[in-house]
């Protein structure tokens, strides 16, 4: 029989270190911006990793603005630790900020989320977040910018009854989560634009199915479980998660799918479900139906459903 000899705990702490510390994640991620495309052209004053590393230090170092960014950046304090940490030579203004990484392609950025989230499978560190047999994946859309004077072509619109129009950027998010975890880990997100559609719905639904196919290729072996809310739930989208192979916990609302509900109704007066109940530690009774193989709708009868009640 061989003899396994495992790692000191000591040895273990300097290996996570130097993986996880803010310092070792930083370098992979400016490794990782040093791959993007740099969308201009001739010689440039700011390298693309710089702007980008700038970018990433106005969120990593709190600052409420760009403005106020720039207005520090040539402190020796600042300039050191964007030196150090973000390894910055030299941070570029506000202005110059905006314009840089306005031609960047999002999608170009998905490589540092890949990178970080392929170490934590590494070593074991994600199987902390698995839960129902698999990870659940959060998704939802969020705001990101909304004005009445400022737009540029990739904005979203909404017209207003007094005739004004609002612009707006939102992104898709998508997150692992655990509900006994206040940590998350997030995805890449997809950034929604003009030409995704009209409305929310519309514009959430076509961004999901790039973020769902993107996600799934970069995370091909990952079981994941989709997490979404009502918007969701229809059939299209849900074939759509099972051709990638994602499970799915969708909320479901009567006035969304009449169909379904009408045939949970029936099959609760025929007895036809489970139920059980469990006193949380807050004292609270809580119940629970259960039903299986329901057909989602009249549109999709053949996609078959559990609820959860």
């Amino acid at each position: 029989m061989k003899k396994v000899t495992l790692p000191s705990p000591s040895t273990l702490l300097r290996q996570w270190n130097k993986r996880f510390s803010a310092p070792a994640l930083l370098k992979r991620i400016r490794a990782d911006f040093g791959k993007v495309t740099d969308p201009r052209s001739g010689r440039q004053e700011f390298s693309l990793p710089d702007v980008l590393m700038s970018g990433l230090a106005v969120f990593g170092l709190k600052y409420p603005s760009l403005l106020k960014f720039d207005e520090q950046r040539h402190e020796a304090r600042i300039r050191a630790n964007l030196r150090s940490l973000y390894g910055v030579v030299q941070a570029p203004c506000d202005t110059q900020m905006r314009t840089v990484l306005d031609q960047v392609a999002p999608e170009e950025l998905r490589a540092p989320f890949i990178t970080i989230h392929n170490r934590l499978q590494s070593p074991g560190v994600l199987e902390e977040y698995r839960y129902l047999g698999g990870f659940l994946v959060n998704v939802d859309g969020t705001g990101q910018f909304s004005s009445s004077r400022v737009s540029c072509q990739e904005c979203c619109e909404k017209h207003h009854r007094n005739g004004e129009v609002e612009y707006y950027h939102q992104l898709l998010g998508a997150v692992i989560v655990h509900p006994d975890r206040k940590e998350v880990l997030p995805l890449f997100p997809e950034a929604i634009t003009k030409q995704d559609g009209e409305t929310k719905n519309d514009c959430e639904t076509n961004a999901s199915k790039r973020l769902l196919r993107a996600v799934r290729e970069a995370f091909p072996k990952l079981p994941m479980i989709a997490v979404e809310d009502s918007l969701f739930a229809d059939g299209p989208h849900i074939k759509l998660l099972n051709e990638l192979d994602y499970r799915y916990i969708i909320v479901a609302k009567s006035s969304d799918l009449p169909a379904l509900f009408e045939d949970v109704f029936r099959r609760f007066h025929r007895g036809d479900y489970e139920e059980y109940e469990e006193l949380g530690e807050d004292g609270i009774l809580r119940g629970y139906r259960w039903m299986t193989k329901l057909p989602l709708n009249k549109s999709h009868p053949d996609i078959l459903v559990n609820f959860l009640d």
